[in-house]
């Protein structure tokens, strides 16, 4: 396309658009009021795809044997797209990760490159993304082939501010759990091993390896059941931990350490201990620095304001879509929204996500992810790049 064919594309998709934006705050308001967690999003997954089918969209239900993601797809050209579009919520605190305006704007953008799609030289794959906050569903689509197609990968995430990206961390997920033996606490208590003193052995030799930690290295945890009554010596206490470092072969180092520490729980107090892994490992991002600087253009055109990403490191996240990037090249941009000063997975960002500041997000979002899109197919450096890449 010429310059001025793009922009007239760029054009018809950004009414395409606004002419789909009373539908997309519908999606998003409605995925806010009905929180899902995770491989549990059955209402959001079923409403995302049926605006999206209703929109022309070939709807693919169930992929990669996972009943809330699904596949949508539009166009024919050579230069293949993926939008994901998360939907699931966290436990108390709802939607305060905004994922119900991730979900619908890359429904947005969804819509309206599939106005433009074959003149763009492009197909539009649409992916409902499960199971972000922990169970790793974007990793079991990419390791069950749904990925295998596309030349990029993009999402916005909602953030107190606009940012072009973040420093992606690599996390685990995992449960541990203590098994000891039941006493009166009182009459026999060294008949008993008291598993919730297995579990605060633990968190003190992690509090502790904390000064010796990596720079960029976490770990963090909720105990989700060490006993049920005081006068009975706990027999089983579990907890759910994350570790998180650099990149995945600093996670490799990082985890043994912390479960050392749990193993000295066990060994002080005769509890048994076993671990469950929740999901795959969420790597490091390597995002895709062309395909952010088009972003970055076509955001700013919509008033978006990067002066941050100029002047201050970038925040540090973990996301599932950081294993995508290391296949597909991916963007992963904060998108900005009025918080009042509140963070993400408190309650008063869970209400932002559905205010006027939230919904211009979502319009801008869908807006920028189209057009990015756009401009990637009509840039023959770019398009050339990522048509070859996957070609390899």
């Amino acid at each position: 396309m010429t310059p001025g064919q793009t922009e007239e594309t760029k054009a018809r998709a950004g009414a395409a658009v606004e002419r789909n934006l009373s539908d997309l705050l519908a999606l998003s308001h409605a995925i806010h009021a009905a929180p899902e967690l995770s491989f549990a999003e059955d209402r959001a997954a079923r409403r995302t795809a049926d605006v999206l089918r209703a929109g022309g969209f070939a709807v693919t239900q169930g992929v990669a044997d996972l009943p809330t993601a699904f596949s949508a797809r539009a166009g024919s050209g050579p230069l293949v797209v993926a939008l994901c579009a998360e939907y699931d919520a966290l436990p108390e605190v709802g939607h305060a990760c905004g994922h119900n305006m991730i979900a619908a704007s890359s429904v947005g953008a969804g819509l309206a490159l599939a106005q433009v799609a074959d003149e763009a030289g492009l197909t539009v794959l649409v992916l409902g993304t499960p199971a972000e906050e922990g169970g790793g569903g974007k990793v079991l689509m990419l390791d069950r082939g749904v990925f295998d197609e596309a030349h990029l990968a993009m999402m916005v995430h909602p953030w107190p501010s606009d940012r072009v990206t973040a420093h992606c961390l690599a996390v685990s997920h995992f449960d541990v759990h203590y098994r000891g033996k039941e006493a009166h606490a009182a009459a026999a208590p060294w008949r008993g091993i008291n598993a919730a003193d297995a579990m605060t052995i633990a968190q003190v030799a992690i509090g502790l390896l904390r000064q010796h930690l990596n720079p960029g290295d976490l770990v963090h945890g909720v105990v989700l059941e060490a006993g049920s009554a005081p006068n009975v010596v706990p027999a089983s206490a579990t907890g759910r931990f994350m570790c998180r470092a650099r990149t995945l072969e600093d996670l490799a180092v990082l985890e043994p350490r912390v479960k050392r520490c749990f193993e000295a729980g066990a060994l002080a107090t005769g509890a048994a201990i076993s671990y469950e892994v929740l999901c795959p490992p969420y790597s490091h991002m390597e995002p895709d620095r062309e395909l952010l600087a088009l972003y970055r253009t076509n955001a700013e055109s919509l008033g978006r304001n990067f002066d941050l990403d100029d002047t201050e490191p970038p925040p540090a996240v973990s996301t599932d879509m950081a294993n995508v990037s290391l296949v597909v090249p991916t963007i992963h941009p904060l998108i900005g929204i009025e918080t009042h000063g509140a963070v993400n997975h408190q309650a008063e960002f869970t209400a932002a996500c559905i205010t006027p500041s939230a919904d211009r997000a979502v319009r801008d979002g869908a807006l920028a992810l189209a057009w990015t899109a756009i401009d990637a197919a009509a840039t023959p450096a770019v398009r050339d790049r990522l048509l070859a890449r996957r070609a390899s």
